[in-house]
């Protein structure tokens, strides 16, 4: 095969109580992605959509995980790829994610499927680490994998494909940017031991009732009291709409990932858009535009189209 197109979807990182550790993907928005084999050795990227991102290949989140997979492949290959993104960066919706992600599954398909999903991960983190600074797997892996996913370790890498509800998905993106690296440095570097006793409670729970299907469960497990707390307070209107979702019906939410998105998961398709109108209501009121996206729980990861 010489050319492939791939659909790379929006991830959910964290889930609320999960930092760094889980993360779900979704099946909208997501970006669209071609790649196709060329003659000459490298990586040669051209962008479609209106974020003006860097084209060069050691200075793009896709081109420095296509470089990690053509180091392990060992044979000179050459690489045209084109990316029109629909997760607008910053979003918290793991837009870095979907273009690591989204360039090595095309890429491994292009050579015969010769890498695991495992190592896709791993080169794909290459891209996390040149957005963010950090390699982290929260977002890559159910972008990769599909679903629900528990990152147990980073080194060595560890990955747990987690059974996932059929729970809907709302989430509104305020249209102000939160950068990944400045929410992390926001972060406390140490927290009490009753805080972190309460979250490791709330990720065991949340981590059972996505096994057992048992969905109150995940809605009482969807408390953070380590990270949430201190990022809110970049994300204006935050408090109004995780209390006010709740009481429209939804199981619960939090963060999408560093933000500015929040997301709340819901049973029932009708409550996913009750919750999707008070998040509007909400802020229509304050006067900061947003987007909404009434979407589920993504179980393919990276799909390839043609």
């Amino acid at each position: 095969m010489k050319e492939v197109k791939v659909l790379a979807p929006a991830t959910i990182a964290n889930l609320v109580c999960g930092f760094d550790i889980l993360g779900m993907a979704i099946k909208s928005p997501y970006d669209e992605m071609t790649l196709s084999l060329c003659d000459e050795p490298g990586i040669f990227i051209k962008h479609t959509d209106e974020y003006q991102l860097p084209e060069a290949a050691e200075k793009n989140v896709a081109g420095v995980s296509l470089q990690a997979l053509m180091d392990d492949y060992k044979k000179p290959v050459g690489f045209n790829l084109t990316i029109h993104k629909n997760i607008k960066p910053g979003s918290g919706l793991g837009s870095s994610a979907a273009s690591a992600a989204g360039a090595v599954v095309a890429a491994n398909h292009i050579l015969g499927n010769i890498f695991s999903k495992e190592d896709l991960v791993r080169f794909a983190m290459n891209g996390e680490k040149l957005a963010g600074g950090v390699k982290h797997a929260d977002n890559v892996s159910p972008c990769i994998y599909g679903g629900v996913t528990l990152i147990r370790s980073i080194f060595p890498l560890d990955i747990i494909a987690l059974n996932s509800p059929d729970l809907f998905v709302t989430i509104v993106h305020p249209q102000i940017e939160v950068r990944t690296s400045d929410s992390r440095q926001i972060l406390r570097k140490e927290v009490q031991l009753k805080d972190a006793i309460k979250q490791w409670g709330n990720i065991g729970g949340l981590i059972t009732g996505f096994m057992k299907n048992d969905c109150e469960l995940i809605g009482r497990s969807l408390e953070d009291v380590i990270v949430e707390p201190v990022r809110s307070i970049l994300i204006p209107g935050f408090d109004e709409v995780k209390l006010k979702c709740k009481n429209a019906g939804s199981l619960g939410g939090g963060i999408s990932g560093s933000g500015p998105s929040i997301f709340m998961l819901s049973k029932e398709e009708e409550t996913a858009y009750k919750v999707e109108e008070t998040m509007k209501e909400i802020y229509e009121k304050i006067g900061v535009d947003y987007k909404t996206y009434v979407t589920q729980i993504n179980q393919d990861g990276v799909k390839i189209v043609e």
